[in-house]
């Protein structure tokens, strides 16, 4: 962000509910809500910028490239994401969960159960490690790595075969099945992630000024409202779901 520029560019991989989504032409979500309110603490103007890539990683290659000025997308911490990115304190502490259709997998409870059993991910999502490490000790028979917009395809093959088992965030995953006859989230907390906003590397004024408007918005409550509107809880330390 420039000394020219007033106005916050906010990269985001749409759609990614609640963090991030369209109620029809307008953004709404956690993300927006929170990024926007952060924006008017700064006496900034905001827009949402859209990441369309396939590969989830690759919006941090857009950020380097001054495409935004950060990213706030539902985006966990990661020690491979800090060589790419600088982190504001993480405002949302949350984890993998696991979505099955019950009618064709009632015996499927949690990773426990995915033996011999395809599992789903998006390509660039944090589940995508933890699914391949699985498969290698043997506790899942194989991984289905599908473009990261295309969640929607990955949620209709728990159904039709195409895969048996979709691991995403929790919030994520919960709000997408919620219309899902017989697919449900049987397990949650399968990890603990930290999710922040990230700014380009090196720019430590942005980054600061980001951390200080997070801050304001915690003492005035702003926070855990929108955490308890968009996520169901509310806590000063950063809230887990």
């Amino acid at each position: 962000m420039t000394t020219a520029v007033r106005s916050l560019r906010v990269g985001s991989a749409l759609p990614d509910p609640p963090f991030e989504f369209r109620d029809g032409e307008t953004p709404a979500g956690f993300d927006v809500e929170f990024t926007r309110a952060v924006a008017q603490v700064l006496g900034l103007g905001w827009s949402l910028v859209p990441y369309r890539g396939t590969d989830f990683n690759g919006i941090f290659d857009a950020l380097a490239g001054d495409e935004f000025d950060c990213i706030a997308s539902g985006t966990t911490v990661t020690p491979e994401r800090r060589t790419r990115a600088d982190f504001c304190a993480p405002y949302l502490v949350s984890g993998q969960s696991l979505a099955v259709d019950t009618s064709r997998h009632p015996g499927v409870r949690g990773v426990d159960d995915l033996g011999g059993l395809t599992v789903g991910v998006q390509h660039g999502n944090t589940s995508q490690p933890i699914v391949e490490r699985l498969v290698a000790e043997g506790r899942a028979g194989a991984i289905r790595v599908y473009a990261y917009d295309r969640i929607g395809q990955a949620l209709d093959d728990l159904s039709s075969g195409g895969c048996d088992a979709v691991m995403k965030l929790a919030p994520v995953l919960t709000w997408l099945v919620r219309d899902r006859p017989h697919v449900e989230v049987v397990e949650r907390g399968i990890s603990r992630e930290e999710i922040a906003v990230a700014v380009r590397t090196g720019d430590h004024a942005l980054r600061e000024r980001i951390e200080s408007a997070q801050r304001t918005l915690a003492a005035d409550g702003t926070l855990d409202r929108l955490r308890s509107r968009w996520l169901g809880i509310g806590e000063p330390e950063g809230g887990s779901y």
